[in-house]
């Protein structure tokens, strides 16, 4: 379809032809995504393939010192003159190997368990003494875990520095053949400030990254996997693998089952709730905008500074003065609606009472502490869409909707998709709206839900719950990886399907 055909359509026959043109385009984009898998596992196992072929060229063709330094690492960079970078590998090397001794191995052999000697375990039989003792040594199945991961990354590192020291035997053996001069290691350290820069600057981010983001990552994930719950309370008590047992459970859709069924009613809710959030702030947000931009609006500065303040007051002091005023028995709002104005023939419990009220109030409430983020956002673009496509509509006889609908909404879109796919995820992610809006209750309570969940609860507060009020965290890291799941999904698949993605050079 020409872009003059698509421009006459009204707006229902644009979304029907997007939506038939984006089920058509699925399909091959379905088995693109799982062709784009198949060769990203291909090129892996080549290259793979191609690092040991190359590790077992270096070995065969590599002089007698460099056939030793796959054993005792830097000896081929020290008989070459490369004394103080080959004692740094060989320092690495015992440094590795007294690790895995003294500590390590012990955490690598008790990583497939996760502990054997509980605390309080009954006594004993000690062979050196013939008495029944209690075990000295207890285990920790959080120390066994984490070390365990600490320990696994520690040897991929190792692995990695080992290559690297093969290579440079290697090198440094094909540069003295061939009569070259080797580098000292007062120019290897100036090539780290020069031509190297990039991987100095990037050492110190990439380790604090590794420890306070990577392990822990891994610990969470690893930690799905596990009975780690309120019936297994590490150190006391150890926990154990259990497989997928976890997600079975939270998928689980037998009778009674309170986990999958309440799994299933939040993943509902937190959709809407996004949806809803996202969609209301972004369009009240961009028509307020645009009152205060149209021409003939006095006091636009005014305008604009009152929503900039309102967004300068923390947003948890807004939240926690909403629950306030939303209180059933003294809330103001229930007061002027009901003592006052009259409107109302009794308190209205807008948190605690029906939860469809409930899930309405904590929309409205969001709506007023997001849309004036989306006012700041939008003003400036609205600025910029250029003047004579509105003169241009206007000749044509367009109205103010058909111009809003057909120029500043397209170009909006265009502009901020990246913020909407943002903004949408962290809805999904929006714990404080939602718990300090219902005071931590997750709105009006319930017996139909697993262990302290409310129906007003988003994943993420229900989550936040299982690890700290029920305790519950094999199940907690679980739900953390779905979430992770759908919204690294909804977002790589979401963003590379629009037009900002596609050609974010043009607008047309």
């Amino acid at each position: 379809m020409k872009y003059i055909d698509y421009m006459r359509l009204n707006p229902f026959q644009r979304f029907w032809y997007k939506f038939s043109t984006a089920m058509k385009a699925f399909p091959g984009k379905f088995v693109a995504f799982f062709v784009a898998i198949g060769k990203l596992f291909v090129n892996f196992f080549v290259k793979f393939g191609k690092g040991v072929a190359d590790y077992c060229t270096r070995f065969v063709k590599g002089d007698w010192a460099t056939k030793i330094s796959y054993l005792f690492m830097g000896f081929g960079n020290i008989t070459k003159g490369q004394v103080v970078k080959g004692l740094l590998f060989f320092l690495i090397e015992v440094g590795y190997i007294a690790y895995m001794v003294f500590f390590g191995w012990s955490q690598l052999m008790l990583f497939g368990t996760l502990g054997t000697i509980e605390r309080g375990s009954s006594k004993v039989l000690n062979p050196a003494t013939g008495f029944y003792e209690y075990p000295e040594v207890t285990h920790d199945s959080r120390q066994i875990l984490l070390y365990g991961i600490l320990t696994i990354l520690l040897t991929i590192v190792f692995i990695v520095i080992y290559l690297a020291n093969t290579k440079s035997a290697y090198s440094a053996f094909q540069k003295k053949a061939a009569g070259e001069k080797l580098p000292t290691i007062q120019e290897e350290v100036k090539d780290l400030f020069d031509n190297k820069f990039h991987v100095t600057l990037l050492a110190f981010p990439t380790l604090t990254i590794s420890i306070f983001t990577i392990i822990p990552l891994i610990f969470m994930i690893l930690m799905a996997f596990t009975n780690y719950d309120a019936q297994h309370p590490a150190p006391g008590k150890l926990f154990t693998w259990v497989g997928l047992e976890t997600f079975g459970e939270i998928f689980s859709m037998a009778q009674g089952d309170k986990a999958g069924y309440t799994f299933i009613e939040l993943t509902k809710w937190t959709i809407i709730w996004a949806i809803f959030a996202t969609i209301l702030n972004y369009i009240l947000g961009m028509i307020i905008a645009l009152m205060i931009n149209k021409k003939g609006i006095k006091l636009k500065a005014l305008w604009r500074t009152l929503f900039v303040v309102t967004v300068a007051v923390p947003q948890f002091v807004t939240l926690l003065l909403m629950n306030q005023m939303l209180n059933y028995n003294d809330g103001a709002i229930n007061i002027l609606l009901c003592d006052i104005l009259k409107l109302t023939p009794h308190y209205i419990n807008f948190l605690g009472g029906e939860v469809l009220t409930a899930k309405i109030t904590v929309i409205v409430v969001n709506c007023w502490v997001g849309i004036p983020y989306t006012i700041l956002i939008t003003s400036g673009i609205l600025m910029n869409i250029p003047a004579d496509l509105y003169e241009s509509a206007t000749i044509d006889g367009a109205g103010p909707v058909r111009s809003f609908v057909s120029i500043t909404l397209p170009y909006m879109l265009f502009v901020t998709t990246p913020y909407l796919i943002t903004n949408f995820i962290g809805n999904i992610n929006n714990f404080n709206v939602i718990y300090l809006l219902t005071g931590g209750t997750g709105g009006p309570v319930t017996t139909e839900f697993y262990k302290g969940a409310g129906p007003v609860d988003l994943l993420v507060t229900w989550l936040y719950k299982l690890t700290v009020d029920v305790h519950d965290y094999n199940m907690a890291a679980a739900i953390g990886i779905l979430v992770f799941i759908v919204c690294a999904s909804l977002s790589l698949i979401t963003f590379n399907l629009t037009k900002s993605a596609n050609n974010e050079e043009e607008f047309s």
